[in-house]
């Protein structure tokens, strides 16, 4: 078939034109051409996972009719009969990946996260344990090419922290970390314990949605209370010798946000309204819950800090998820930020959770 030089000419035109209404977009709406950037990804990824299904299906098919022939080679059929149990044994698991991507997602899965780590009870060593979380959590992000970033932390007189929040930006961060949410235990001998006995402390996380520019949130200035004050801890003199520290609380909520981790009031001040932002995100996304009367949080937990979510058992080298009963006896590589299998784990069970229809009503819907 040959191609007129009009209809190229034409269709060139017609390109030029899409462009032209898509930056128009960008410009006049940026939040619905994210929305419609998203969409056509997801698209994309259940097409690419329908694809495989099908293919599955059909090799089954195809080998079922090979080995019912009488006229097919023994060889032959012995071989179709191998390739048959493969594509049954991978076929339940291309099922059940497709269900979970058929599911409305999470609007927040593709956010860069908030995360706030507390120590608990049990003094020191709940201080040393945030320490360690934090730290496993931060490995886990440099292991998944994503970026950190400190915007406060409160450290203790022994190591680790009474408090340390930080950011984790890169690709679906949100979706990897939202169900960390909650209190996690500990039991281990403390370095300062000298009898060999062993302690159990605590130590709270909570993980937030980083708020967005194009997310409609109002912070009305007169709802601000804005402190500065000095720096303390890590930073050096300078820090020490100035103003540096922003303390702002929301007035309308009681919400109270600090950071004196930069040397820059300016800086400070910046990552403290980030936080605040998300904090304020997350208020409003769990009241829309509430209203709706069906809240997401109920599969997995709410992931509210009082909530007991994971034993860490250091003597028996054991991680314990009480909300899916994970268990591994692999705890030394957790804590070094090996945890893809339990997060998947847990983003797996929350979603088989939400799934009550079948495949074939999922398909014809």
């Amino acid at each position: 078939m040959d191609i007129a030089p009009a209809f190229l000419e034409a269709l060139t035109a017609q390109v030029a034109e899409r462009e032209a209404q898509l930056a128009a977009a960008a410009a006049e709406n940026p939040r619905k051409l994210r929305d419609l950037l998203k969409s056509h990804a997801r698209l994309k990824k259940i097409l690419a996972q329908a694809n495989t299904l099908a293919r599955l299906q059909k090799d089954i098919r195809e080998h079922q009719e090979l080995i019912a022939l009488d006229s097919t080679d023994p060889e032959l059929k012995a071989l179709a009969k191998e390739e048959l149990a493969k594509a049954e044994i991978a076929r339940p698991e291309a099922e059940r990946i497709l269900l979970i991507e058929l599911q409305p997602p999470n609007p927040n899965d593709e956010r860069n996260a908030i995360m706030e780590i507390r120590a608990g009870t049990g003094g020191d060593e709940a201080a040393l344990f945030a320490g360690d979380l934090a730290r496993m959590y931060m490995r886990y992000a440099e292991n998944n090419g994503w970026k950190t970033e400190l915007i406060d932390a409160s450290p203790s007189g022994v190591g680790g922290y009474k408090e340390i929040v930080f950011s984790i930006q890169g690709e679906n961060v949100f979706r990897a970390m939202q169900f960390e949410g909650g209190t996690h235990r500990v039991q281990r001998v403390p370095v300062t314990e000298g009898s060999g006995r062993i302690h159990t402390s605590t130590a709270t996380v909570a993980v937030l949605p980083e708020a967005e520019d194009v997310d409609e949130l109002e912070i009305k200035p007169e709802d601000l209370r804005v402190d500065v004050y000095r720096a303390s801890g890590a930073g050096g003199q300078h820090v020490n010798k100035t103003d540096s520290a922003v303390r702002i609380t929301h007035l309308p909520t009681g919400l109270v946000v600090a950071s004196q981790e930069e040397r820059s009031q300016h800086k400070n001040r910046a990552k403290v309204m980030r936080v605040l932002r998300s904090h304020l995100l997350e208020l409003k996304r769990r009241e829309a819950e509430d209203q709706a009367g069906e809240s997401r949080r109920s599969q997995i937990g709410s992931g509210d800090r009082s909530e007991r979510i994971r034993t860490y058992n250091f003597p028996q080298n054991r991680l314990t998820d009480h909300r899916i009963h994970f268990t591994t006896h692999n705890l030394e590589k957790v804590m070094e930020g090996e945890l893809a299998a339990l997060l998947l784990a847990l983003y797996e069970h929350n979603h088989a959770a939400q799934t009550t229809l079948s495949l074939d009503q999922l398909l014809e819907m």
